[in-house]
């Protein structure tokens, strides 16, 4: 007697399976269902919901919207799907991030299990890509993706650089997140970048879903490839520099900031008490206006593209020019122009208000600096 095989559910049929496990895992994650009736601790799903104890994840919601297409490709019982999802870090982030992910299901029988989250082309959120190290303090939390000796490094930093930045911001409520993914590939992923954007960065602050909310969570992250070769104070400074973009709401604030000063300003915060020489901290634009010559401008918001040439001289002439006016008015004055701008005035009409001084005095005072520094 031939036996017929049972029919593969069909693309309806997939959806409200997977429905049913995305369910399972959010009630899982919740409290509202045991863990295990979503998969053993080292299975993807077991990872997701101890970090999600770890970082006492709220709001989480995971919704299935549709299958990719090509998902059966070869006729097996896996497939990709898009998923719509929204978590929040209780305690640090305002309101929930939200963020379409792939998710991978396979049919067991007359259910579907999660076999995997993140790729396929979409945000890939670190602590739903597979286990993470928690540490958290009052004003801080890490998760990283690999040892505890890289745990125990960006712990200690997170909590040095809060208390920098609130030597020149002591009105900061702090809440700093810091998130170390396992290489490159995986912060591209985790930021939904483009290959290659960050190869000379070495961290970013960014908001989790890449929207410009200004409630959406703003958190550190961290390209280890290149921190990994950074060392003290270079790896304070950079992440001093990250912490205060969090502090300003740089990622998700008004575009009217011109970047020379939000990055300028930002630096300024980092090195203000650094005891390296200029010879070192402008080095790099040193060497450009030897080669090149003074430029004839602030730096403009386009050579802060991540794939322009001399990118750390550009900083470096931003940091500049916030250090000439910090010295010119004091930090209180620097802090009151960048917020005042930020509110939307316009630089130069701030600048005249809060400083001063005009674009052009700037420019001037700046551009001899650069002389100066240059020999």
């Amino acid at each position: 007697m031939q036996v017929t095989p049972a029919a593969r559910p069909d693309r309806g049929e997939r959806a409200v399976l997977a429905a049913a496990a995305l369910r399972s895992l959010q009630d899982a994650v919740s409290g509202q269902a045991s863990a295990r009736a979503v998969g053993p601790v080292a299975s993807p799903v077991g990872s997701i919901v101890q970090n999600a104890a770890a970082l006492r994840v709220d709001d989480f919601s995971l919704r299935y919207v549709e299958e990719d297409p090509g998902a059966l490709a070869g006729g097996a019982d896996t497939w990709v799907a898009a998923v719509d999802a929204t978590w929040a870090f209780r305690g640090f982030d305002p309101a929930p991030a939200h963020a379409e992910i792939s998710v991978t299901f396979r049919q067991v029988e007359d259910r579907a299990r999660i076999v995997s989250v993140g790729g396929q082309g979409r945000r890939t959120p670190l602590w739903l890509a597979g286990p993470v190290r928690v540490r958290r303090s009052p004003d801080t939390l890490v998760l990283v993706s690999g040892p505890t000796a890289r745990l125990n490094r960006f712990d200690r930093l997170a909590v040095r650089v809060v208390d920098v930045v609130h030597r020149v911001l002591p009105d900061w409520e702090a809440g700093l997140v810091v998130e170390v993914p396992s290489s490159e590939a995986d912060l591209v992923a985790a930021l939904d970048a483009e290959p290659g954007e960050y190869d000379q960065i070495a961290a970013v602050t960014s908001t989790l879903d890449g929207s410009s909310r200004r409630s959406a969570p703003v958190h550190v992250l961290v390209n280890p490839d290149v921190f990994g070769t950074l060392q003290a104070p270079g790896d304070q400074v950079v992440m001093s520099h990250e912490a205060t973009h969090v502090a300003t709401g740089a990622a998700s604030g008004s575009s009217s900031v011109p970047l020379w000063l939000v990055e300028g300003f930002a630096d300024y915060v980092a090195l203000r008490d650094v005891d390296l020489p200029l010879s070192v901290t402008a080095a790099q634009i040193a060497a450009q206006v030897r080669a090149e010559g003074v430029p004839g401008r602030l730096p403009t918001d386009v050579e802060f593209d991540t794939s322009t040439t001399h990118l750390g001289a550009t900083y470096e002439a931003a940091w500049l020019a916030c250090r000439l006016l910090a010295r010119h008015g004091g930090d209180g004055s620097l802090v009151r122009l960048y917020r005042t701008v930020a509110r939307g005035s316009r630089p130069a009409t701030a600048l005249r208000d809060v400083e001063g001084i005009s674009v052009a005095e700037l420019t001037r005072s700046w551009r001899r600096a650069l002389r100066g520094l240059a020999g």
